[in-house]
């Protein structure tokens, strides 16, 4: 019978390659495993393509030099131990974690093979590392965002929308770097006035839930906190505020590309393209619990415009001018 986590996986099978002449022994290429929490879809995502456009610029070339190993939970979090055990087993020599549950998968069922996060929150307060500076055990890797932001994105969309009252706020309680975020958006509100209403998302189909309890109450405002479980439907959630009228913010760029009012956070791509930088570290023999955890250091304002005109807003030219981007 199929093991069951061999039948979930979706790794890419490696191509051999042959070695020249008899008397030259097989040369082995290194094994990167690349963990998702959420679906693996056939079309790369900007992160994806990213990551591997960084691994492009150090040399490698996946099937050539390296072997990149993809395995997805799609949305399951339940599976993330066994694709991690069925990593181990395959013996790669490094695992590119994405998000949080993805990363304490790895952790929690390894402690041998080096684990790189990719865009986790509060490494420290989630218990993922020991410290910044000197991460300990297993795993390094790159943080996404500061707790503060959350603040930071409430007072950004009270000075969009100054008559903001109550604003929707979609999700994961269970991931506790969001959960800090959380707590300092109610910092912000309170001192701004403004109430805040929690639409928890706990699982993917969670999200439309969300949407039609969202629409009920009628908000005058939508934030999101990122996750996993939220960044890849960040287009649909654009979407959603458009067509209900709400001006929204959200951490990702391309969430305001795809339409929605305002973006503010790092640069996720050039996050995942720094990831490559720390698996090449690693397969070159350095141990993660010396390679400091990197913070983001620039982070970007993008505002739509066309979306504020739908929406019947006018923004600020002071706004405007803090703009890394605004989008016509």
């Amino acid at each position: 019978m199929m093991n069951r986590r061999r039948f979930v996986a979706h790794g890419l099978a490696a191509i051999p390659i042959p070695c020249v002449g008899y008397a030259q022994p097989p040369k082995t290429i290194p094994r990167i495993g690349y963990l998702l929490a959420v679906p693996l879809v056939e079309k790369p995502s900007p992160e994806r393509i990213a990551f591997i456009d960084g691994l492009r610029q150090l040399g490698y070339r996946d099937r050539q030099t390296i072997i990149i190993e993809y395995r997805s939970a799609s949305g399951n979090f339940d599976l993330l131990s066994d694709l991690v055990a069925e990593l181990v087993e395959l013996k790669v020599n490094v695992i590119a974690a994405t998000g949080f549950q993805a990363t304490l998968a790895a952790k929690n069922t390894t402690k041998t093979v080096p684990i790189v996060m990719i865009a986790v929150g509060d490494p420290v307060g989630t218990g993922l590392v020991s410290s910044l500076a000197r991460p300990g055990g297993n795993v390094t890797g790159l943080t996404l965002s500061f707790a503060e932001l959350g603040g930071k994105r409430v007072e950004l969309l009270k000075e969009v929308v100054p008559r903001l009252g109550q604003v929707a706020v979609v999700w994961n309680p269970q991931n506790a770097a969001t959960t800090a975020e959380w707590k300092e958006m109610h910092v912000a509100a309170r001192t701004l006035g403004v109430s805040l209403k929690s639409f928890e998302v706990r699982q993917a189909q969670d999200l439309l839930n969300a949407f039609s309890a969202i629409s009920k109450h009628r908000p005058s405002g939508l934030i999101t906190i990122l996750d996993t479980l939220v960044g890849p439907y960040r287009q649909l959630i654009a979407t959603f505020a458009l067509e209900n009228r709400l001006p929204s913010i959200l951490s990702l760029r391309d969430y305001a590309e795809s339409g929605g009012l305002m973006s503010y956070g790092p640069s996720l791509p050039e996050i995942y393209r720094r990831a490559a930088s720390y698996v090449d570290k690693i397969l070159q023999g350095a141990k993660p619990a010396d390679l400091p955890i990197e913070q983001p250091t620039k982070f970007e304002l993008v505002i739509n415009l066309k979306t504020a005109r739908a929406l019947g807003l006018a923004i600020s030219q002071s706004i405007l001018v803090r703009a890394d981007e605004v989008i016509q």
